[in-house]
């Protein structure tokens, strides 16, 4: 399902006659919010709870160059264990992905993802992938250990020191494997899929680039 959402983030710091509309499309598993410096232009309509919540989201803002795109991306987990379905036949890793392009006003491609963006994973979970196999899965226990952190402060704005961050991984459509609303977007041929370092493990991932 694609739902348009019409969002003005006016993003000016000495005149917004400079500023720019741009267009984006996103399609995440499970969920996402995109930040221009810092302010927020979009967040996923469905949310992250809802099962097999995939679903593209198309939305405008305006931005003046140069500016920084923060794009916090998350997979379904039910807890800190990483897993989903708990206690089901079907528990299991989740896994994500996540897609972005974004058009300006005269229709040619400003922005895609690639691996010229950074990640930072926030949450990993499980550390041990034979978690998935337990029967009674504990975040924390044996191989259900996980690693969490908050955001670092700023990190969506032009002063952070991303320096330290890693590029973006990259994934094949056939490894993400989207579904719904994914094929309702005609995507820029150079639009690829970004994610953390493991499309299981890697929960939360904190994406940044500088649009110049």
């Amino acid at each position: 399902m694609i739902r348009l959402t019409t969002i003005l983030a006016v993003i000016a710091t000495t005149s917004s006659a400079t500023a720019e509309t741009f267009t984006a499309d996103v399609w995440a598993d499970n969920w996402f919010e995109m930040r221009i410096d810092g302010a927020q232009v979009a967040e996923d309509s469905v949310p992250i709870t809802t099962e097999r919540s995939f679903n593209a989201e198309t939305f405008t803002f305006e931005a003046e160059r140069p500016f920084v795109i923060g794009l916090v991306a998350k997979d379904f987990k039910e807890n800190d264990t990483g897993l989903e379905y708990i206690g089901t036949n079907r528990q299991q890793m989740g896994d994500g992905g996540v897609i972005v392009q974004i058009m300006d006003s005269s229709g040619a491609v400003a922005v895609v993802s690639d691996a010229n963006w950074q990640c930072h994973v926030i949450h990993t979970a499980p550390l041990d992938k034979s978690c998935e196999q337990e029967a009674n899965p504990v975040a924390g226990e044996g191989a259900c250990g996980f690693e969490a952190e908050d955001e670092p402060s700023g990190w969506d704005t032009a002063n952070f020191d991303a320096s330290g961050w890693d590029a973006a991984t990259i994934y094949s459509a056939r490894a993400v494997d989207p579904k719904d609303g994914y094929d309702q977007i005609t995507w820029a041929e150079e639009a690829e899929f970004i994610w953390g370092p493991d499309l299981e493990q890697s929960n939360t991932v904190l994406c940044r680039l500088t649009v110049e």
